[in-house]
């Protein structure tokens, strides 16, 4: 594998190759030969064809969707008449021929390159590459001379339009400044690289390396090294040029349900983790905390537009009969083993219809599990109500189709203009789910896990663990998180700072830190009991999004985190009980959280503490001079 490195040189580019290590020297991205070289040419064959490419994929693509659909639709109609499929008249007999002829076309189009690709990923010897500026780099050997070759990758190009772009192989020379110059001159996209090059950490270097040369900025002190680059590929993160470091503390034991938990952090925010070990210890002295997992439903809301609104109004009756449940939980639950529909609300805004799907998910956070569910609903209703209009469906795309947009976008650019985009564009939620935005509805509803953790705290641990006394967090808590919040118009946010644990766990156990969102919901309640001696606080918290499975949990570090919690992967013995044991976990590092700063506040603690934990200890005086 080889490692870049960049040495201080100004200009020259040479490479020192020492007991297979390749070192680059940096050159000036504007330097150039300037021997009088042209961009080679080639005979494709798509010169053969009586339209541009673009054009003739263009027509293949439409010939096939509209074909497929009529002989569907003329199948349907077959099926309702009760009429024999096998009596077939003129205009289904063409529409066979056309489909088989459109798939034929686009089989040889886009299939062969991606066997190809597969076939020779291992072979490194020689390359060439076609793309949106006309240029092609030649293989060794060919017009060029190997030490002409990388005067070839710079020579000037012609900036027309591309016409007929050529099937893209793998590169196969290992030779790295090359690609680098491709890179920074624009010749090879840098989103290809991994699947050119086959070498995840091969392409990270180069796509660093390049991209510092084309900024002119370095990224020392950006990782590069110690990364699994091959299990973030097309699941995690797009054009890597590094890993960013985020320490992990551990606060606890965590005494929850009469089982103690050592629970990860990852944060940057000092006296974060401090604080909350000290709740934990309060609630361990305590005699622990007790939570429950109310509900357990990942939502998505899809919106349908018909032209009335009262047609509108009959999918609404139709959807929420409950005559209709156990047709519509068949056509759902049919895409997976764990996802099974729930329930279905339903909401009128003049014309359209939105519909929010309820359903359990397992051990997955569940999001693109819901969203097959839910086109399958679609599918069946859009029999009974042909006339409806699909807005959206999911709020991301799925894995599939995101690196099947990917991957068309990488083969045919330019020779479909937009229409492939308008696939992930259209795939939009209809934001009544709600996801990754605060919303009244998952504050009321619910969304993912929803969980109330509480604990009895003695008067003795308020006083010698939290430094301060019961009838003042009462009040402050009063004050604070419910007043205060309420005149503030906050929706979901009366406490002090769940957010901060909740993003801190999500980041280090692999959850998608952007659900802290909604994840954050949450209520403290404090209130004196026994006659006034000890303290009953409690969170309640209706959208903790969580899984164990999926995403960025199957990565090293988060992976370890969650063995650490014991709840990695999937559990074989219940389904969904490891992501319900997660958000009870996180909801009982709330409760930990909010008594500690509470109780800081209470104290006067607060700014004194931060000033001790959270302040660099350098001398800012003798660093600025």
């Amino acid at each position: 594998m080889h490692e870049v490195r960049r040495r201080p040189a100004k200009s020259d580019v040479s490479m020192d190759t020492h007991a297979g290590e390749l070192t680059l020297k940096p050159y000036h991205r504007h330097h150039h030969d300037h021997r009088d070289l042209q961009p080679p040419t080639s005979v494709k064959a798509s010169d053969a064809l009586p339209l541009p490419l673009y054009l003739t994929n263009g027509l293949f693509f439409g010939l096939f969707f509209s074909v497929a659909y009529f002989l569907l639709h003329r199948w349907r109609e077959k099926i309702r008449n009760s009429t024999p499929l096998h009596i077939i008249t003129f205009p289904e007999i063409a529409g066979v021929v056309c489909l088989a002829a459109s798939f034929i076309y686009l089989l040889g189009f886009f299939g062969i390159g991606v066997v190809q690709s597969f076939i020779s990923r291992g072979f490194h010897d020689s390359w060439d590459v076609e793309e949106d500026n006309n240029v092609m780099i030649k293989k060794n050997g060919g017009g060029c001379t190997p030490a002409e070759s990388l005067a070839c990758t710079l020579a000037p190009v012609s900036r027309e339009r591309v016409v007929a772009p050529t099937i893209q192989e793998p590169f196969l020379s290992g030779d790295d400044e090359e690609v680098i110059k491709g890179v920074v001159s624009g010749t090879i996209p840098s989103y290809s690289l991994e699947s050119k090059l086959g070498d995840c950490k091969r392409a990270a270097a180069i796509r660093r390396e390049a991209l510092q040369r084309m900024t002119g900025r370095s990224m020392e002190g950006l990782p590069l090294e110690g990364f699994d680059y091959e299990s973030i590929l097309g699941q995690c993160c797009e054009m890597p040029v590094g890993f960013v470091q985020i320490p992990v503390g551990i606060a606890g034991p965590l005494l929850l349900n009469g089982t103690e938990y050592m629970v990860p952090i990852a944060t940057t925010e000092g006296c974060l983790v401090a604080s909350t070990n000290r709740g934990c210890k309060a609630i361990y002295a305590s005699g622990g905390a007790s939570s429950m997992v109310l509900k357990d439903a990942m939502t998505r809301a899809p919106v349908v537009r018909f032209g009335t609104a009262k047609r509108a109004a009959e999918l609404k009756f139709f959807v929420e009969d409950p005559a209709n449940f156990d047709t519509l939980s068949v056509a759902f639950n049919r895409s997976s083993r764990f996802g099974r529909l729930q329930d279905i609300k339903c909401a009128v805004a003049g014309k359209n219809l939105y519909m929010r799907f309820s359903c359990s998910t397992g051990d997955a956070m569940g999001m693109n599990m819901v969203s097959k569910g839910v086109q399958n609903v679609l599918d069946y209703l859009q029999t009974d109500f042909p006339d409806m209009d699909i807005i959206g469906i999911s709020g991301k795309p799925s894995a599939v189709l995101h690196n099947f947009h990917f991957w068309i976008h990488y083969r045919v650019m330019y020779t479909v203009n937009d229409s492939v985009f308008s696939i992930c564009i259209l795939s939009s939620s209809g934001n009544f789910c709600s996801d990754k935005k605060p919303a009244a509805v998952n504050w009321i509803e619910g969304r993912g896990k929803s969980v109330v953790c509480e604990a009895i705290i003695k008067e003795e641990v308020v006083q010698k663990v939290l430094k301060t006394n019961i009838d003042t967090l009462v009040e402050l808590n009063m004050l604070k998180n419910l007043a205060g919040s309420a005149m503030a118009g906050a929706l979901g946010g009366f406490n002090a700072h769940a957010s901060n644990i909740v993003t801190a766990v999500y980041i280090a156990t692999g959850q998608d830190p952007a659900q802290n969102v909604e994840s954050s919901h949450c209520i403290t309640m404090m209130e004196a009991v026994n006659d006034g001696k000890d303290l009953h606080i409690s969170v309640t918290m209706p959208s903790i999004e969580v899984g164990t499975v999926g995403g960025g949990t199957q990565l090293a570090s988060q992976s370890a985190c969650l063995n650490l919690l014991g709840v990695k992967g999937a559990s074989k013995d219940s389904p969904g009980s490891n992501s319900r044991l997660l958000a009870a976990i996180v909801a009982g590092s709330v409760l930990a959280g909010e008594l500690s700063l509470m109780s800081a506040i209470a104290a006067g603690q607060l700014v004194k503490s931060h000033m001790k934990y959270n302040r660099s200890s350098k001398d800012v005086s003798k660093i600025a001079s």
